[in-house]
């Protein structure tokens, strides 16, 4: 495995490459918070770390090689989850599977339209693609369930990540917080 301190972000890209048109709105977001000199907020990103690749290019070839190797360094997936998320894609459904089946990254699901998350529902659960409905369902998976939020984010990528070895395949939830404003 490789130097693992990145943050493997993912969305739906809704098929398309306008950015007003998919999920990659939040992951601009995430990078402005980033890059913002008036946010008190940081993260390695694993995208960054790697040669960029367009979606577009062959992806058993191209795409699919260099994703691996940003997960190969990354110390959690991050999934920004909509009402699009459900529709998932091939390259969507491919991430979460190497993610979690080779990679054993905990997932951090970041939830728009979401204040505060005290327990995961049903709700939460049907906005999930089925790749990842699968493998909650097997106890597979070490999941964070957070809302899209600055605050809640900042304190997801500290507190969850590869490198806490406590964690065990299930779901979890900041209960004691009532606000993230």
């Amino acid at each position: 495995m490789g130097n693992r301190t990145g943050v493997y972000s993912a969305f739906n890209g809704c098929g398309t490459t306008n950015p007003t048109d998919s999920d990659i709105r939040f992951f601009n977001t995430l990078k402005m918070w980033n890059e913002s000199d008036n946010f008190d907020f940081s993260f390695t990103d694993s995208h960054a770390k790697t040669a960029s690749v367009k979606d577009t290019s062959d992806k058993e070839k191209t795409l699919f090689p260099r994703l691996q190797q940003r997960l190969n360094i990354s110390k959690v997936f991050f999934l920004i989850v909509t009402e699009n998320t459900i529709n998932g894609s091939d390259v969507l459904d491919f991430e979460i599977e190497k993610a979690i089946d080779h990679y054993e990254l905990p997932l951090i699901l970041a939830f728009t339209g979401e204040d505060v998350i005290k327990n995961v529902t049903q709700t939460h659960l049907s906005r999930l693609p089925k790749s990842l409905i699968h493998r909650i369902n097997q106890e597979k998976v070490k999941a964070l369930f957070i809302p899209f939020k600055l605050k809640a984010i900042k304190s997801a990528i500290r507190d969850f990540n590869v490198q806490k070895n406590e964690l065990k395949f299930t779901n979890y939830t900041y209960k004691t917080v009532d606000n993230w404003n």
